[in-house]
């Protein structure tokens, strides 16, 4: 596949954690502090404010957005009258958290940083966080090289993680509680850095790759199946949303870290697949 993608929106600051609801394009937007939404034309509307920076996004049964507040590492539910905690994760991240998976249950699996990689500190891996509808929270797995994008298939049974600094995607079957059991790697990505990943209804892996500027189709075993080059953009995460769930979203920036915002460089890209999304989120 050598479809380069078209642009959608323009002018973000650091565009991640995408996702396809009710009709839109969901994502953070994290410089500028907002949660936004995009239709198939380009209109946007900020959806709420998030002091703390937000990232990963989600819904529970009753349609109530959730969302990952990273620096102050918070999970946040915006209720009719505003933002409100549901779990306060700050004893459990190392550092700041970031991408998050959220079931059908409201069950959500959030990841983060480990260290602070801008201040220079040396490498720790870090641990996936659980947060139940209860709000109840604790270690769902550990010992994760950078865990980032997240998906859970259709049968609620795999739960798949993107390890980016680990150059893999890993998986661990799910029991009915949320725990996981039999971690594996699901896909050995050699040189490709995983960020943001999506699933589809074949049982693929797109996974965005902001260091080779990226977005492949991968399969269980590790064989690539399609390359999408994002040109001189990082491709930093993915969503396959649409009418027919057959465009995959791309959240592209020229860098991430210290900087970025000023640049205002990231947008929403897209590109018509063959096989639609499937599974959470």
């Amino acid at each position: 596949m050598g479809d380069r993608p078209t642009v959608l929106l323009r002018d973000l600051t650091f565009p991640e954690g995408p996702r396809w609801h009710d009709g839109r394009l969901w994502f953070s937007d994290f410089y500028a502090h907002e949660v936004v939404a995009v239709d198939t034309a380009g209109r946007r509307e900020t959806i709420v404010e998030v002091p703390g920076q937000p990232s990963g996004l989600g819904w529970t049964p009753d349609g109530r957005l959730l969302v990952v507040s990273m620096t102050d590492r918070r999970l946040l539910r915006l209720d009719p009258d505003g933002l409100v905690e549901v779990a306060d994760l700050s004893e459990l991240a190392a550092w700041h958290c970031n991408d998050m998976v959220v079931d059908g249950e409201g069950r959500a699996y959030i990841g983060n940083f480990g260290f602070n990689s801008h201040a220079g500190e040396e490498f720790r891996p870090a641990d996936l966080i659980r947060v139940d509808p209860d709000g109840g929270a604790a270690i769902a797995a550990t010992g994760l090289a950078f865990p980032n994008g997240t998906v859970i298939t259709p049968d609620g049974g795999t739960l798949i993680v993107g390890e980016t600094r680990g150059n893999c995607l890993t998986a661990w079957d799910r029991a009915p509680d949320g725990s996981l059991h039999d971690r594996r790697v699901w896909a050995d990505l050699g040189g490709n850095f995983p960020d943001g990943i999506c699933l589809d209804a074949e049982g693929a892996v797109w996974v965005a790759d902001p260091r080779n500027r990226e977005t492949i189709r991968v399969r269980e075993g590790g064989e690539v199946l399609a390359r999408i080059s994002t040109g001189e953009m990082g491709s930093y995460a993915c969503m396959l949303g649409g009418e027919h769930r057959r465009t995959l979203f791309i959240c592209t920036c020229q860098q991430s870290g210290p900087g970025t915002a000023e640049l205002r460089s990231g947008r929403i890209e897209f590109v018509e697949v063959e096989a639609p999304g499937a599974g959470w989120p």
